[in-house]
């Protein structure tokens, strides 16, 4: 079975990325396997991320064949393409910078949940944001968004999913305050497109997230800017007099 791995290295001249063809002559079902032929028997500069190889930890993110998966969970099959995931400066071969999350996510308002004191949450409430807990890292939903591929400064679904998770917890006090932090570059820029939905390897919906923090946003004083100047907060006139 041959497999074609794009690589890229930073010290090369040129340093634009290269396609390697590899022969897997072990028999091998899951994608980090070829993967680790190739680095102990073939080639050992190819370099790659993993790390519990059980689908858990989220390091083993890449794409194949255009579509993001983790290497791990993934079934290798004749004339896979296997390229690092997009919308991350790639570090060396499969191995992405995925130091923007941390970004986002700060500037989502989203990196940490105050909770108050006397605030008790139940079962149901706690059902509710069950699934958007679920998050492994894996920068899958990153790589798949079109937006990110044009703006780089678009907070993204998983920063967007997890400003959901935030504001729906009943005990959270700062709700308030991210969703005043996704409505630029946020949740209306979302196109809604759904591909990040596809490739979450933990079956969260950021695409149904991004709407329901859109409706979030309008019981808060929002509203969609495409469609009008917009207001928000406790400026129920956008700053214009009444």
């Amino acid at each position: 079975m041959k497999i074609t791995v794009e690589r890229y290295c930073p010290k090369r001249v040129p340093n634009e990325p290269i396609k390697a063809t590899y022969s897997i002559t072990k028999k091998v079902t899951m994608l980090l396997e070829a993967l680790s032929f190739i680095k102990e028997e073939i080639d050992p500069s190819l370099t790659f991320s993993s790390g519990c190889r059980s689908g858990v930890c989220g390091s083993c993110g890449v794409r194949v064949n255009g579509k993001e998966v983790l290497a791990c969970e993934h079934t290798v099959k004749e004339g896979d393409l296997i390229q690092p995931q997009r919308s991350s400066s790639v570090i060396k071969d499969l191995v992405v910078d995925n130091s923007h999350i941390e970004e986002t996510i700060k500037r989502s308002k989203s990196a940490f949940l105050t909770l108050s004191t006397k605030a008790t949450q139940s079962p149901q409430e706690e059902k509710m944001i069950e699934r958007q807990s679920d998050c492994i890292l894996c920068n899958s939903c990153y790589s798949a968004c079109p937006i990110l591929e044009v703006d780089g400064e678009f907070l993204g679904p998983f920063a967007l999913t997890r400003a959901f998770r935030y504001v729906s917890d009943s005990r959270n006090t700062t709700a308030k305050e991210t969703i005043d932090a996704v409505q630029s570059k946020g949740v209306w820029d979302c196109t809604l497109c759904g591909e990040c939905t596809l490739v979450c390897p933990q079956n969260i919906d950021p695409k149904m997230d991004i709407q329901n923090l859109r409706n979030r946003s309008v019981q808060a004083g929002y509203m969609d800017p495409n469609f009008g100047g917009g207001f928000g907060g406790d400026d129920m006139f956008g700053g214009f007099e009444p």
